[in-house]
């Protein structure tokens, strides 16, 4: 019954993604276009994760220079900080995944339709075209995800830090918070480089599957 229902959803699934795709072709918009808006959808979300992890980080900053004051606030900013970026990190998941899947859909169709090509001469050059298309997308995507993974350790120090501090809102605390700034500061920074190396690659795909 299990196999059934789950088969029973994946032809709906799939009925609906032909369906989202057919009424976007009939005004004029097809899956190549689609796949540079999910790219450039992509590309959004990493700058905005680019500067929730800055904001995140200057926040621990100032956790880490407290001096007097309503510690709770403190704890109550930092977590704020750590729940954005944590949502921000889940919106570039997200993004990469519509990527993937149009990405997916958009080679199947071409390898399809290759077949249908009488000219030989034509039927390779599209073949060539598909394969270094594909290539420079599998180099962009290994780039997005390798960006993506740069968050990991950022999100791990800071859950870490806030979950300590919310137990323990005192001086000892805020030592606590010192001997990891160096460790962050540094994690942020490379996911901000790695963030702008996968804008960057993208920008390269983008213009070459546009020309």
């Amino acid at each position: 019954m299990k196999k059934i229902v789950l088969v029973a959803l994946l032809l709906v699934l799939v009925g609906c993604e032909t369906a989202y795709y057919n009424a976007w072709e009939r005004v004029g918009v097809h899956k190549r276009d689609i796949l540079v808006d999910r790219i450039e959808d992509t590309q959004d979300a990493q700058e905005a994760t680019q500067e929730q992890f800055k904001d995140a980080l200057e926040q621990y900053r100032a956790a880490v220079n407290f001096d007097g004051g309503d510690l709770e606030k403190i704890y109550n900013k930092l977590n704020a900080e750590y729940e954005d970026s944590v949502q921000a990190a889940e919106a570039i998941s997200v993004h990469i995944e519509d990527v993937e899947d149009v990405a997916e859909d958009l080679f199947d169709e071409w390898e399809d339709e290759l077949a249908q090509i009488n000219s030989r001469t034509l039927r390779e050059d599209s073949a060539r075209k598909l394969h270094d298309t594909r290539y420079k997308y599998q180099q962009m995507v290994k780039s997005m995800r390798k960006a993506e993974k740069s968050v990991h350790p950022v999100l791990t120090t800071l859950r870490d830090q806030v979950l300590y501090l919310k137990h323990n809102l005192n001086a000892r605390a805020i030592s606590a918070l010192k001997g990891e700034l160096t460790t962050i500061n540094s994690d942020v920074n490379r996911l901000i480089l790695e963030m702008q190396k996968s804008i960057d690659e993208a920008n390269l795909f983008i213009d070459r599957i546009k020309n």
